[in-house]
């Protein structure tokens, strides 16, 4: 229950919490324009993964591969089994990836936040290289169950290691914690792979995050857990709104901050572990998208996840489709990519963000 300023009332707590969305709400005009806009340029990102690459194939014979295949015809062949399986991967890890990167943001108020940034990529990594190196795992499906227990794993650590002191969990300190974090266990995986010759044959590929040499047999189980960690995201715009106005004031309103904190947390569990173990541990597009989403949506979480789960493929996918440009007769990993542009956007963000306690 809130206390009105000078007043002396007692607010419901439906009031207070169309008061909280009066302050979140950005002109609708301009969300639903800069959402066509997302689309348009999701649609143009599809397209390019089909058609650009070091083979040029124009984009009616796309087109006639995808609705009437020939199965003796060699762009057909590369058109289906090369750019398809590497475009619906991109789809899906970008969409995993950009709503755990608005989650995160979300739950911790952290805008440096991002499944690599915080530790719970390579959490999932070392759980990964843990089930190649010991168990013999081969396959996308196979890895996924070690990257659930990974990344889990690393957020718990990160989040109890940044909740130490008297401030609690501080954007710094989680940030910190997740540096930290990723260099012990960066250092875990070395160690593991320098003593197994084949798990660090079959490791080095996968870890540089990339789309191709994929195939959608082993990928496409996997879309079950994205979906579900999608609708968990369906469920908490509302509680992330809550948590941005502070923990005493979203209690005030009604919200139940352990509920909503665990419906968070199983939620980034799914869809980074689901993305790293299909496409490997990319860093940068959950800290970039949702910074992007801001620009049109405001603060409000329920559109900035809407705008998230259609920007995140829209940038793996230009990732990808630009390391083909650049790498000429070979390729650049989406994942290298990605990184390359993520850098300067980090740099940015932490000049123009006041931390706490920076």
């Amino acid at each position: 229950m809130l206390t009105s300023a000078g007043t002396g009332t007692t607010d419901a707590p439906g009031r207070g919490s169309a008061v909280a969305e009066d302050v979140l709400r950005v002109p609708r005009r301009r969300q639903l324009t800069g959402l066509l806009l997302a689309v348009i340029l999701l649609v143009l990102a599809v397209t390019a993964s089909l058609v650009i690459g070091s083979r040029a194939i124009p984009f009616g014979t796309v087109l006639a591969a995808l609705l009437t295949p020939d199965p003796s015809s060699t762009d057909h062949t590369v058109v289906l089994d090369l750019r398809v399986p590497r475009t619906v991967i991109g789809l899906l890890a970008g969409l995993a990836l950009g709503l755990a990167g608005a989650l995160m943001q979300g739950i911790t108020r952290n805008p440096l936040a991002d499944p690599g940034l915080l530790g719970v990529n390579a959490g999932a990594s070392l759980f990964v290289v843990a089930g190649i190196a010991w168990f013999g795992v081969t396959s996308a499906l196979g890895y996924v169950w070690f990257a659930f227990a990974g990344a889990f794993a690393a957020a718990v650590i990160v989040y109890v290691v940044g909740s130490l002191g008297r401030e609690g969990a501080t954007p710094v300190k989680l940030a910190l914690a997740g540096t930290a974090l990723t260099a012990l266990l960066t250092s875990l995986i070395t160690i593991v792979l320098l003593s197994d010759a084949e798990a660090f044959d079959k490791y080095r590929f996968w870890s540089a995050g990339s789309l191709v040499a994929r195939d959608l047999d082993s990928t496409l189980p996997l879309a079950p857990f994205i979906a579900a960690g999608a609708v968990l995201c369906l469920l908490a715009g509302r509680m992330l709104n809550a948590l941005a106005l502070g923990d005493d004031l979203a209690r005030g309103l009604g919200q139940n901050l352990v509920a909503a904190r665990i419906v968070c947390a199983v939620a980034v569990v799914l869809l980074c572990g689901s993305a790293t173990a299909m496409a490997g541990p990319i860093v940068f597009v959950g800290l970039a998208v949702p910074h992007i989403a801001r620009r049109f949506t405001g603060p409000d979480y329920r559109w900035i996840l809407l705008y998230s789960a259609v920007l995140g493929p829209v940038l793996l996918l230009a990732a990808d489709v630009l390391g083909r440009v650049l790498g000429g007769s070979g390729e650049i990993e989406a994942g290298l990519v990605v990184a390359f542009l993520g850098a300067p956007m980090l740099i940015a963000l932490v000049r123009r963000v006041k931390l706490a306690g920076l």
